[in-house]
């Protein structure tokens, strides 16, 4: 469907990349599930910095399938080349550059989405960070650091001038966080300014509305983020209905029981028990927020202190759901 330097993307579905969510499990699961390529979570510029246990994790793409793209971000030129080269070194095939952050800590540091408003700056990183690297380099922006500084046409024709291979814009400016709805104007603007291959990203959280967002901008994929926590099946969802027309019907109880407890899986090999267990919360909660009356589930959920046992537990709240369902039918 598009392509990234030599990589050819042949679903025009991308996983964004989320701090504290796109995980190696994570990733893993949204490309079986129909994700074109997954974009790994954003690792400071900072090499000092990874040697923890979170920078640790983060760096870890041992047995990833390829295209393997990591994110960066940081606000200096030189420590963003060295940290693009240090990744490349250690299996990345696709450097993301991160200035689409809205977060108030990586913003106050002049990174994310807070280079927006420094076009030089802006400038040097791009051309610093596609010097240092053989490899394709890609952008995350949003559309500008404000509505009154709306200059997300002129960061992405700056970005093609660097040699980035590919542009995801998120429909909000850095002062809209994540509040109002995202717009698709500025996106569908930046398409016809550039030839290389754009993401529309915001608020895509339906097959009929990733179809709307793509014939609407003319990009060449959507970008879902918040959207598949807990929804990993939305890839494979946007695909079919691209593909045919038609919606597929919501997956049964079962399925999704399977397709957590591998994700419980996965999450306790790659991270141990103890962190395991704490980051399996969090997803759990994800899977479940529109399971009516999974509220009392969930509060004894987060108490278990066994991978055992939240599988037990899982596996039994879904053997619950999955009855109601064959008495239904």
């Amino acid at each position: 469907m598009f392509q990234i330097g030599p990589y050819h993307i042949d679903r025009p579905v991308v996983l964004a990349p989320m701090a504290g969510v796109t995980d190696q499990p994570f990733r893993q699961l949204c490309r079986r599930l129909g994700a074109g390529l997954v974009v790994s979570e954003m690792v400071t510029s900072d090499s000092r910095l990874w040697n923890s246990r979170k920078s640790q994790t983060r760096l870890n793409h041992s047995g990833e399938a390829e295209p393997r793209s990591v994110q960066i971000a940081g606000g200096d030129p030189e420590m963003m080349a060295t940290a693009a080269r240090m990744n490349v070194e250690r299996g990345a095939q696709i450097i993301d550059i991160n200035m689409g952050c809205p977060a108030k800590k990586v913003c106050k540091k002049a990174a994310g989405s807070a280079l927006l408003k420094d076009e030089p700056l802006v400038k040097d990183i791009l051309t610093a960070v596609t010097a240092a690297v053989d490899v394709p380099v890609t952008l995350k922006i949003r559309t500008g650091w404000s509505s009154d500084h709306r200059n997300g046409i002129t960061i992405a024709r700056m970005a093609e001038d660097c040699g980035i291979a590919a542009l995801a814009v998120h429909g909000r400016t850095r002062a809209c966080g994540y509040s109002g709805d995202a717009e698709y104007d500025t996106i569908a603007a930046i398409v016809d300014a550039i030839s290389i291959p754009v993401f529309a990203n915001g608020d895509i959280d339906e097959p009929i509305k990733a179809k709307q967002v793509l014939d609407y901008t003319g990009a060449a994929a959507v970008m879902i983020g918040r959207a598949a926590q807990g929804r990993p099946w939305i890839f494979q969802e946007i695909n079919h209905f691209l593909n045919t027309g038609e919606q597929l019907p919501s997956p049964p109880a079962q399925e999704i029981r399977d397709i957590l407890c591998g994700h419980l899986d996965e999450l306790h090999r790659f991270y141990g028990d103890f962190m395991g267990l704490r980051i399996a919360r969090k997803h759990v909660g994800w899977y479940l927020k529109t399971h009516a009356g999974s509220e009392a589930f969930r509060k004894t959920f987060n108490q278990i202190e066994n991978a055992q046992e939240q599988h037990t537990s899982v596996r039994d709240y879904f053997e619950q759901l999955i009855t109601k369902e064959d008495k239904a039918a």
